[in-house]
């Protein structure tokens, strides 16, 4: 069973008899099954479609679950807001923007100095707004910065505030100016 080479390089004294079964034993493990096989174009196929699936349920998964943490942080603030609110009374309404409109909420003069003060803060809720005690809106600012709509407190720096505060500091505010 050997192949013409091989009878002629025996015959030729260059291989024993060994050397060669060695090689035909080799050869018939190749041929057994022990190398892996080549892919059929309709295998790779297969697979390519099977990598683009994985990845396209991997990134809807990825979208779902952001989706999940964003609702459970929703739930979270709604939350917190409800059960730290401090109870609105009073004639004085105190304006605030949110966003490019005016809004104003009725509070009494102690609730009025202590958000000029930073120690309340105003979020929203719902279809209107909730004063929060400073710890609270600290909770709701971890979950969902965008729901506080006044803090002054949480001083935001602004590109060129400084050279603005040196500016104004030469005009006198007086002291009763209700906004």
């Amino acid at each position: 069973m050997r192949n013409p080479l091989q009878e002629q390089l025996l015959k030729a004294g260059l291989v024993n008899k060994a050397k060669a079964a060695q090689v035909v034993r080799e050869q018939a493990k190749k041929h057994k099954g022990k190398a892996p096989a080549a892919a059929s174009a309709e295998q790779l196929e297969a697979q390519r479609l099977q990598a683009e699936k994985a990845e396209r349920d991997r990134a809807i998964a990825a979208e779902r679950n952001a989706q999940l943490r964003l609702n459970e942080a929703r739930a979270q603030v709604r939350q917190i807001v409800e059960a730290h609110k401090i109870k609105r009374e009073g004639e004085i309404a105190y304006r605030f923007t949110d966003g490019n409109r005016i809004r104003d909420v009725l509070v009494n003069e102690p609730l009025r100095a202590q958000l000029a003060a930073g120690t309340l803060v105003i979020v929203r809720h719902g279809e209107g707004y909730e004063l929060l005690p400073r710890v609270a809106a600290d909770k709701v600012r971890e979950r969902d910065a965008a729901m506080i709509v006044l803090d002054h407190g949480h001083a935001e720096a602004t590109a060129g505030n400084e050279a603005d505060d040196e500016y104004y500091k030469q005009f006198e505010v007086p002291d009763d100016l209700i906004w």
